[in-house]
């Protein structure tokens, strides 16, 4: 709106075309519920009071917050593109996201970043962007795509990037790694988002001397202390696979709340639909003990003043008329949600209808199978190897050293003893990579699940109980272009395509819910007993997360940050 017409509103020389009358306003800046009307003209709030208006809504004494910010996400995570990604988390609150698409940037590079930034375009949430920093997140794997700095800064040219997304990379910016400064240099004066879990003392000093401002994968009280004493934002996070809001809400206080934010990071499609997305997190932070009015605020003004997204996180006049409506303070649930002025979503459900899309991408599954082979003999002599710890509702992992099981001169996956083989199969570039390894934590007692979602490079993961199984699952994968299976022996039990880069469906989020419980029903049956086995799967070949993990490169000791041998 222009400057000249908004002033007219907001003196009421002219009407607003909307009141909200009989509410009690959120104020995220003062602490306060005000009673008051809110009135709005095209896009923004124009005025507190009793305005004249070309139409009246009594909200009956209802609450009115800001709609909610996700501080971090990666979208494709969610198994679906940003445009029906918003269909799930808009009737929930949520209006704004800031996400790094660096998953598709693994895969397709800035021609992923690209087909992000352009599904978003007039869905009903503002979706923001932080350029991909680790692409690939390290040397000790192989993605699809290399983006340097000068790729980086080219896509400062798109209106929706902000700043330089989440630096995985720790040790080469400790280090002073050449081509990791000039990224960080690219984006001076610009956000630049951190993830530097379990860093501490001057690793950690350094770490924040380079301007980096943030991190979301503190998992203690402590380690989020040391953090925020060294300068860095904490967002505090709930994803499906690793859950730390609770164990993090006493670090929260009056003095330090303005540096916190919330994050939901990777939520996948059923936690989304039944559980919600930042309204959960909000939610589940009063049940905790927060303040109502503070739990809002991180999930609004917060993250709004981080980002400088001054036009928005607050309900005051020239912001945006992004704005939520609910009844109950302890536990909020929008019944009604604005965006930019326009009413979009009523009792959890969207008001208008899905538009269909023709999306596509790239064929991205070049698996070498003649390469392929999953046997892993036993040396001579050799007693112990190192296995994945897998920890239940966490991305870190421990570090296990045991006995093997070997048959025939080969080790072999131990269902009995919860030990799984793993592989790692490179898909990109049809090199014949594999990595091999061993896994406890993920409970199958038989068959083999796969995935072409395998954080961050996205290789084809697959773990099982024997070989045979895992053969099957991981070539159904492949056979889909992409996506999530379930085999026992010769025979695939569940599938769940994902065409669009091995990442996302090209369909309606409900369907693909549908699609993920099955996955997940045949996962169980199998007996794993984890609440999401396949987004634990994809982060156990994530190698900038403590403390062992396996990409096609091999197994990585994440704490020495180099490659090791599976056998001691």
């Amino acid at each position: 709106m222009r400057r000249e017409r908004l002033l007219e509103h907001a003196r009421g020389d002219r009407p607003a075309a909307v009141r909200l009358a009989g509410a009690r306003l959120v104020d995220v800046l003062s602490g306060e519920i005000v009673e008051t009307d809110l009135a709005l003209a095209e896009d923004v709030v124009v005025g507190l009071g009793d305005y004249e208006a070309e139409e009246v809504l009594d909200v009956g004494g209802s609450y009115l917050a800001p709609g909610l910010i996700d501080a971090h996400v990666h979208v494709e995570s969610s198994l679906v593109p940003p445009a029906e990604l918003a269909r799930a988390v808009v009737p929930r609150g949520t209006t704004t996201v800031v996400s790094d698409p660096h998953e598709i940037a693994n895969v397709l590079g800035l021609e992923g970043i690209r087909f992000m930034l352009e599904d978003a375009r007039d869905a009903p949430c503002s979706m923001f962007v932080m350029a991909s920093s680790c692409v690939p997140a390290t040397d000790m794997e192989t993605s699809g795509a290399r983006l340097e700095a000068s790729d980086l800064a080219s896509l400062l040219e798109e209106g929706s990037v902000l700043g330089l997304a989440e630096v995985m990379n720790f040790p080469g910016v400790v280090h002073g790694d050449p081509a990791v400064l000039a990224k960080l240099d690219a984006f001076a004066g610009r956000p630049l988002d951190g993830h530097c879990p379990g860093l501490t003392g001057r690793a950690l000093a350094a770490y924040a001397a380079s301007g980096i401002s943030s991190d979301h994968e503190c998992t203690t009280v402590e380690e989020a202390r040391e953090k925020l004493r060294a300068g860095l934002a904490i967002f505090l996070r709930e994803a499906t696979n690793a859950r730390n809001l609770e164990a993090l809400l006493p670090l929260v206080t009056p003095a330090n709340q303005g540096r916190i934010c919330l994050c939901t990071d990777d939520r996948q499609p059923a936690d989304l639909l039944d559980d919600g997305h930042v309204d959960f997190m909000v939610r589940k932070a009063i049940a905790g003990g927060l303040d109502p009015v503070l739990a809002l605020t991180l999930a609004t003004w917060n993250p709004a003043r981080h980002f400088g997204l001054a036009d928005r996180g607050a309900l005051t006049p020239g912001r945006r008329a992004d704005l939520i409506v609910f009844d109950d303070l302890t536990a909020p649930r929008p019944r009604l949600v604005f965006h930019g002025g326009r009413l979009v979503a009523r009792d959890g459900e969207m008001l208008e209808p899905r538009a269909e899309r023709e999306r596509s991408l790239p064929p991205t599954m070049h698996v070498a199978w003649g390469a392929v082979d999953l046997a892993i003999p036993a040396p001579s002599g050799a007693s112990r190897l190192r296995v994945i710890g897998a920890i239940p509702d966490q991305l870190v992992t421990e570090q296990r050293v045991v006995e093997p099981t070997v048959v025939d001169g080969l080790a072999v996956a131990d269902p009995g003893r919860d030990l799984l083989k793993m592989a790692v199969l490179e898909r990109h570039r049809a090199t014949g990579n594999v990595g091999l390894g061993f896994v406890q934590g993920v409970g199958l007692r038989r068959g083999a699940l796969a995935s072409s979602v395998a954080h961050d490079h996205h290789n084809l993961v697959v773990i099982g109980a024997d070989d045979r199984s895992m053969e099957t699952a991981a070539h159904e994968v492949a056979r889909l272009g992409g996506g999530l299976v379930a085999a026992q022996g010769e025979s695939v039990l569940a599938a769940l395509p994902l065409p669009l880069a091995g990442l996302m469906s090209d369909r309606p989020i409900g369907e693909v819910r549908a699609g993920l419980d099955t996955a997940l029903a045949a996962a169980r049956e199998l007996g794993s007993t984890l609440h999401d086995p396949f987004m634990a799967m994809s982060f156990l070949a994530l190698e900038v997360i403590p403390s062992l993990k396996l990409t096609d490169r091999g197994l990585v000791d994440v704490d020495r940050f180099e490659l090791v041998p599976l056998w001691v």
